[in-house]
């Protein structure tokens, strides 16, 4: 998907302010071109997934009492909707692990537009390069040649162990390069990371 490409973004939250907010700055976001739909109860949520179809499904963990993203995702397989949790209160990290991205009411719009270009592939492929990594791709390589787990990069960016894997295997297989010493030179010459903050192991 190209910049200039229509992105269908649902919001799924109870709260009118916040949705409405948060879809202001969705709609306000530099290089994209965002088509949004505020979705305000479950009805409505059952509605937009069979007949808008959005790209992405912005939604409180805890809509409707607690949102079974499960449940839904096997529901709707066929569509291909990205999952992104919009946090606003404190949530335990289990509730967030089958969302594929997620965003809180802290994040600043970089923030905000970095997870949405690393979810959808935007912008890092203006060149015409398919192999090219993504933001988030990028930023998992780092902290994999520092040395964290999948675990400790899943709860710094908040997201989940299942999506931090599915990033690593997609930076594999666009380097064609699977051994962790050639990741590491991979991310030093790329300046993705310093050769000091790399964690050396004897």
């Amino acid at each position: 998907m190209k910049s200039h490409d229509v992105i269908n973004i649902a919001v799924a939250e109870a709260s009118m302010i916040i949705r409405t907010g948060l879809i202001s700055v969705l709609r306000h976001l530099p290089d994209y071109n965002v088509e949004t739909l505020e979705i305000a109860s479950m009805e409505g949520l059952q509605l937009c997934m069979e007949s808008h179809k959005p790209d992405i499904l912005i939604v409180n963990p805890m809509f409707d009492g607690w949102f079974n993203v499960e449940e839904i995702k096997r529901q709707y397989e066929a569509h291909d909707v990205k999952f992104m949790s919009l946090v606003c209160t404190v949530v335990d990290a289990n509730m967030l692990k089958d969302y594929d991205e997620s965003i809180n009411l802290f994040d600043d719009v970089d923030s905000l537009s970095a997870k949405l270009s690393g979810l959808i592939n935007v912008g890092d492929d203006e060149d015409g390069d398919p192999d090219a990594l993504s933001q988030r791709e990028k930023e998992i390589l780092g902290y994999v040649v520092k040395g964290m787990t999948n675990k400790e990069i899943a709860e710094k960016l908040y997201i989940s162990v299942h999506t931090v894997i599915t990033h690593r295997r997609n930076i594999t297989r666009k380097l064609q390069v699977h051994s962790a010493a050639g990741l590491t030179i991979y991310a030093i010459v790329n300046k993705l990371v310093d050769i000091s903050e790399v964690k050396m192991k004897l």
